[in-house]
Parts: structure tokens; C-alpha cells; sequence
């Protein structure tokens, strides 16, 4: 399938907009300020009731695939019946590549991401510019732009986080990385482990760029000293999931509570494990310390970052293999001159140095948590260190506008050829 005029980078997306995915919707923002033309296709519809303002000044058109096959089914077989006539031997190739992806793993989904590759061949690549498809997020996603490549002819790639690579079947992942044009993931150890994957016969190219944020958006603001006789405050920001390690940072707080500390600890987020959070804050007499304050907008988070004195999170990996790769909410908060308390698992310690760009313990011990917490607050030369050398770090690796550019050239050079 060929098209005219300029080319437009076709995104595929798990959800749009979404709060906790503002690093897509800050790629698209800086691609188009860089004269890209971005076609978004999303899975799923938003699921919050606002977005960030980064969002809004966003172009790029967005078209929804149907998320259920029972709903659209008539559309949806109209559809794949015309590449069906129209590209007779792509897929029968498609299906045999279906047909084989569903003998591992026994999943339906997978017929329904053949069925949304071809509606985005039917109805949204004729006539749309589209000359490359990329995915973000190496699951559902990724499956349906590889669909979409098979049946149009257009080359694909993907972008991989984290839960989408830890999680996904690795003999499906291994199949994605061969049949895609580029990989890009966005920590060293996420490419590390994909490459192990591929194996060493592979000739996918495995790129990594780090997120990076909007330093001028997130600059020094926090708090530089602690303030005596006023209680320690203590911010996170996270989804209520296994991989976050809540539970560690509020066994933490108890510790800390014990320990005579005067705090007041703000939890930023929201997800499905809010009511188990909610029964252990209760149970361990925390209620009085502690706010759980929901998802907020970009210029209520930053304002907390503002009053904040540390950050933390527990981090580890969840029962699953699910795991962070590096949080943004890290990144953020070290541009901002609030220290860091986090936990040496995936590539956090990429960012997170040990007493050099803030203090790592090891996942699952609050005791090592609390300790960490009292000692940047009693230790104010090591604070002091930890806040320089933590902005000069992001300053120097996290900024998007350079980040931005590199993912640039990897884009321009595939939608070229």
C-alpha cells in the first residue's frame, strides 16, 4: 500500500489520552514541534474525565478501533472480507501467523487483533499518508500494528515499557521483535533483556531512549532543607499496583511513626488496589499521617513536589514479573531538588545512584526504607550532594527536547526508505 505526499507516522496506542502515560503524549507534542505528522489510533477510549494540558496542544487526529469483536462485528468482517480480495496471499499469511500465535497461548485476543489490523487497512491507512506503523507498548498494541504491516505492506515497530515485556509470552515477544523493522525501549535494561530474548542471531535493531521530561516544566522548586519542628513531608506518586510497592512504603511509615518522626505522607494515584491500601493504612494506625489524594492534573502534582522534603517508593517485582522500568515520577522529582528514597530493581539504579544522585534499599524492607528516610533527613550534607548531583543527572540524560531527537532520526530514517 503506498501513499502521497509527506509521510505520517501512524501511532498505535493502548489507550488515549491517559494521565499516567503523559511520556507518549509528550513524544507526540515534540514530534509534531519537529514538523512530524502523526496519525494516533487508540485501542481504548480515555478513562479519566481530564488531561494534561501538554494533550491539548496535540494535532494529531485519533481514530478508535472497536474494542469488542461482538459489538462491531459486521464492520469488523466487511472489513478484513475487502483485504481479503484485495490481498489475498498477505493474509492467508496474517492468518497462519494467527493461527500460530493462538496454538501458544490459547488467547482470543488474538483474533481480534488480526480483525483490528484489518480495519485499520480497510478503513483508516487509504487516503491517511501512513507509511510507517509503530506501537507503544509491546502487547496488544504491537499485535495490531504487526497485523496491520502484514496485510498493508507498510513496516512496523514498537516501543517496549515495562509490564508489556515482562508480562507478555516471550515466544510471542521474540516473534514481534524479528518481524519488526526497529525496537525502541527506554532503559538499558529493558534492552538488555530483549536483546537476550532475540537471541544473538537476530538483526532487529534494539534502541534505547530514555523518556526524559519537560525541564522547563519540572525545575527546582522543592524543598532544599528540611524544616525543624514542622512535620517531614513525604510524597509519592504512583498507581495502586502490585509493582509499586505500597504496602513496603506504608510499613515504612509505621516504622518511621515508631520512631517518634514527625510526618505527613501525600500518596498521588489511584488504581486497583486502592481499597487494600486504604485496609492496611487503617491497620497500621496511619490514617492521621497520611492522604491519599487521587490523580491529579500536571500543576497540582508539581505544586506537592514544591512542598515536598523526599520522595519514595518501593518498588519490586510483582508475583507476575511485572516491574517498573524507570518511573517518570523519579525523574521529576530529582529535576525538582526533591531527594529520592527508591530500591534497586529493574534500571531505577540507572537513575537512582546510591549517595550520589539519592539512596537505594532493597525492595521489600521497610526497615531499610525508614532508615534511608531518617537518614537524609539527619545526614544534611549527603542531602545537599543528592540534590546537586541529582538535577545536574537529569539536566545532563532526561531532557526530552534532546531525547526527542534521537527518537527523531530512528523514526525519519525508517519512514524514508
Amino acid at each position: 500500500m503506498k501513499s502521497s505526499g509527506a509521510p505520517v507516522l501512524g501511532m498505535i496506542l493502548k489507550g488515549y489520552p491517559r494521565i499516567s502515560e503523559t511520556f507518549i503524549s509528550n513524544e507526540i507534542l515534540l514530534l509534531e514541534k519537529l514538523g512530524f505528522s502523526v496519525r494516533l489510533i487508540s485501542l481504548r477510549h480515555p478513562r479519566e474525565a481530564f488531561c494534561h494540558d501538554s494533550v491539548r496542544r496535540i494535532r494529531a487526529r485519533v481514530d478508535y478501533l472497536p474494542q469488542t469483536i461482538r459489538q462491531h462485528l459486521f464492520r469488523l468482517l466487511y472489513a478484513n472480507l475487502r483485504v481479503v480480495f484485495q490481498q489475498p496471499k498477505a493474509y492467508g499469511r496474517a492468518v497462519a501467523t494467527a493461527w500460530r500465535r493462538f496454538r501458544r497461548t490459547r488467547k482470543s485476543a488474538t483474533l481480534k487483533h488480526l480483525l483490528q489490523g484489518g480495519w485499520v487497512v480497510h478503513y483508516l491507512l487509504p487516503g491517511s499518508g501512513i507509511t510507517h506503523l509503530h506501537a507503544h507498548f509491546a502487547h496488544s498494541p504491537t499485535s495490531v500494528a504487526m497485523f496491520a504491516a502484514a496485510l498493508s505492506g507498510l513496516p512496523f515497530s514498537f516501543t517496549a515499557h515495562a509490564k508489556d515485556i515482562y508480562t507478555s509470552d516471550p515466544r510471542q515477544l521474540k516473534e514481534k521483535i524479528e518481524k519488526a523493522a526497529f525496537v525502541v525501549t527506554c532503559t538499558r535494561y529493558n534492552a538488555a533483556h530483549l536483546r537476550s530474548l532475540a537471541g544473538k542471531a537476530a538483526t532487529t535493531t534494539i534502541h534505547t531512549v530514555y523518556h526524559g521530561i519537560d525541564l522547563a516544566l519540572f525545575s527546582r522548586g522543592g524543598a532544599a532543607e528540611v524544616v525543624k519542628d514542622k512535620p517531614l513531608r513525604i510524597l509519592s506518586i504512583a498507581r495502586m499496583t502490585a509493582k509499586k510497592g505500597l504496602p513496603t512504603v506504608y510499613r515504612a511509615l509505621r516504622l518511621l511513626r515508631d520512631r517518634e518522626v514527625d510526618f505527613r505522607h501525600t500518596l498521588i494515584g489511584d488504581g486497583d488496589d486502592r481499597d487494600e491500601i486504604r485496609t492496611l493504612i487503617e491497620e497500621l494506625g496511619l490514617t492521621k499521617h497520611t492522604r491519599l489524594a487521587g490523580t491529579l492534573p500536571h500543576d497540582q502534582v508539581i505544586d506537592h513536589f514544591n512542598h515536598a522534603d523526599l520522595f519514595m517508593l518501593g518498588c519490586e517485582q510483582a508475583p507476575n514479573g511485572d516491574r517498573d522500568g524507570i518511573p517518570n515520577v523519579f525523574v521529576e522529582s530529582m529535576a525538582m531538588g526533591v531527594p529520592v528514597v527508591a530500591t534497586r530493581v529493574s534500571a531505577i539504579p540507572e537513575l537512582v545512584q546510591h549517595e550520589k544522585t539519592g539512596l537505594l534499599v532493597s525492595p521489600g524492607k521497610p526497615e531499610e526504607l525508614a532508615d534511608a528516610v531518617i537518614r537524609l533527613i539527619s545526614d544534611t550534607q549527603l542531602r545537599d550532594v543528592i540534590v546537586e548531583q541529582a538535577a545536574d543527572f537529569v539536566a545532563q540524560h532526561f531532557d526530552n527536547t534532546t531525547l526527542i531527537r534521537k527518537l527523531a532520526r530512528i523514526y525519519t530514517e525508517k519512514m524514508n526508505h
